[in-house]
C-alpha cells in the first residue's frame, strides 16, 4: 500500500471516534501548554530585560546596602545581618565621589522614595499614584540611560545648593501639561513644590513599570526635604572604558571601604552589582520556574502517553476483524504497523500543536501584562513537536506491533 493511502486510513480511523481522540489529545495539550506557556513568558521577560535594562548604563557597576533581591529572600542570620547594615549616607557617598575623582568623572548618587506611592500635581491636574520619585546628581542620565528631551540637566550648582528644581518624564508631561510647555512651571510632589527645568526623553514601558512616570530632584534637596532617616544612597560608577572596568572596580571598592570607615580585617558591608548580576538574579528565578514547569509537564505528558497507549490498544481490539480482512487481502505487517503508528503520532502532534498555540498565547499575554514585548519561542515549539512525536511513537509502538502481529485467520474469527 502507498504511504498516502495508509495515512488517509489512519486519519479516517481517528475521525470515527472524535470524542475519544479529543480527550486523549487533551492530555498532551495540557502537558505541552504548561512548559510552552512558562518558557514563552520567561523568554519574553528575559528579552525585555536584556534589551531594556535601565538600572545601569554601559560599563557601570553599583554599590548599594542590599543585594539585587533586596534581602527579602534571605533567611536566618544572613537576612538579619543585611538589615543591621549601616545605611550609605550622603556624606559617605560624596566622600567616595571625591576619592574617585581622578579615576572617573561619572559617579551617580541616587536615592528613591521608599514611603507611600507618590503622585504629582499641577493646577487641577494630577498623575496616578506610583510615580518614581527620587534625588540624584548630574550623572543620573548616564547611569540610567535617560536623555533630556527639552530644558536642561542638573548642574553642579543645583546639587551643591540643593535647589528646588525637577526633571520629569513624559508621563508627567502628558498628564500635567497636555497643552502647554512644562518648563518653568511649578509642580507639587509629596507636598513640596519644585520648578521644572527639564523633561526626560521617552523610554516607554520597562519590565514591570513605566519608565516615563518619573520625577528627579537634586539629591541634596531630597535629603533636605525628606530627611536622611531610613534612606540609603545607591552609588553607580562608570568605568572610562571596558578594558579599564576591572581596574576601576578594584579602585572603587577600596574607595568605598575608605568612605565607609572599614578596617582591613572587616568584610564589605555593601553590595556590588552590575547589569550581569541583575540578569543573573533574574535567570536564577527563571530557572526555578522552568524546572517546576518541566516537572508538571513531564507528569502530564507521561499520563497522556499512557492514555495514547490505552486508546490504541482498545482500538486494536475493536478493529481486530478489520485487520484480519486487510491482511487476507494482502496487507503487510509493515502497512498495519505504519497505520497505527501514524494514528498515535497524529493524536500526539495535534495535542502538541494545540498546547503550543495555547501556551504562546497565554505566555505572551502574561508577558504583556508585565510590559514585556511578545515573542514566539521557535526553539521550544520545535522541541515540543519533537517530544510529542517521540511520545506518539514510544507509547504507540506496542499497540501497533500487536496489531501487525495478529494472525489473519484468528482475526477473521474475532467477534
Amino acid at each position: 500500500m502507498k504511504i498516502t493511502e495508509v495515512f488517509r486510513m489512519a486519519v479516517g480511523s481517528l475521525g470515527v471516534n472524535k470524542l475519544r481522540s479529543g480527550l486523549t489529545m487533551f492530555g498532551i495539550t495540557i502537558g505541552v501548554f504548561t512548559v510552552i506557556g512558562v518558557m514563552t513568558a520567561v523568554t519574553a521577560l528575559r528579552s525585555s530585560i536584556e534589551t531594556g535594562l535601565s538600572f545601569l548604563g554601559t560599563n557601570m557597576f553599583q554599590f548599594a546596602k542590599f543585594p539585587v533581591s533586596g534581602g527579602g529572600g534571605d533567611e536566618g542570620p544572613r537576612r538579619r545581618r543585611l538589615e543591621l547594615r549601616r545605611d550609605i549616607t550622603l556624606d559617605q557617598a560624596m566622600r567616595y565621589q571625591q576619592l574617585m575623582a581622578e579615576t572617573t568623572n561619572v559617579v551617580c548618587l541616587k536615592v528613591f522614595n521608599n514611603g507611600a506611592p507618590v503622585h504629582a500635581t499641577y493646577g487641577g491636574r494630577k498623575t496616578q499614584p506610583g510615580v518614581t520619585f527620587g534625588g540624584s546628581n548630574e550623572h543620573f542620565l548616564a547611569a540610567n540611560q535617560y536623555a533630556i528631551d527639552s530644558g536642561r540637566n542638573f548642574t553642579a550648582d543645583d546639587i551643591e545648593y540643593g535647589r528646588p528644581v525637577i526633571i520629569i518624564g513624559q508621563e508627567l508631561v502628558t498628564r500635567l501639561f497636555p497643552s502647554e510647555n512644562p518648563l518653568g512651571k511649578i509642580i507639587k510632589m509629596k507636598d513640596r513644590t519644585y520648578t521644572v527645568i527639564g523633561t526626560f526623553a521617552s523610554k516607554g514601558n520597562a519590565f514591570g513599570g513605566n519608565s516615563d512616570a518619573i520625577g528627579m530632584i537634586p539629591i541634596t534637596r531630597f535629603i533636605t526635604d525628606f530627611g536622611a532617616e531610613r534612606l540609603t544612597i545607591n552609588i553607580a560608577t562608570q568605568a572610562p572604558t571596558q578594558t579599564l572596568y576591572n581596574e576601576t572596580l578594584d579602585k572603587a571598592v577600596t574607595a568605598m571601604r575608605i568612605a565607609r570607615g572599614l578596617k582591613a580585617e572587616q568584610e564589605n558591608d555593601f553590595e556590588i552589582y552590575s547589569n550581569d548580576s541583575l540578569l543573573s538574579a533574574f535567570a536564577k528565578v527563571a530557572d526555578v520556574i522552568a524546572a517546576g514547569s518541566f516537572l508538571i509537564s513531564g507528569i502530564a505528558l507521561l499520563a497522556a502517553g499512557v492514555g495514547i497507549m490505552n486508546i490504541m490498544l482498545v482500538s486494536v481490539t475493536e478493529r481486530t476483524k478489520e485487520i484480519g480482512i486487510r491482511k487476507s487481502l494482502g496487507a503487510r505487517r509493515k502497512s498495519i504497523l505504519t497505520q497505527f503508528l501514524i494514528e498515535a503520532v497524529t493524536i500526539s502532534l495535534m495535542g502538541g500543536v494545540a498546547g503550543i498555540l495555547l501556551g504562546i498565547g497565554v505566555g505572551n499575554g502574561l508577558a504583556m501584562l508585565l510590559k514585556a514585548q511578545a515573542v514566539i519561542p521557535w526553539d521550544w515549539a520545535g522541541i515540543g513537536l519533537v517530544v510529542c512525536s517521540g511520545i506518539g511513537i514510544g507509547f504507540g509502538f506496542y499497540p501497533a506491533w500487536k496489531a501487525a502481529r495478529l494472525d489473519p485467520i484468528e482475526a477473521l474469527r474475532f467477534e
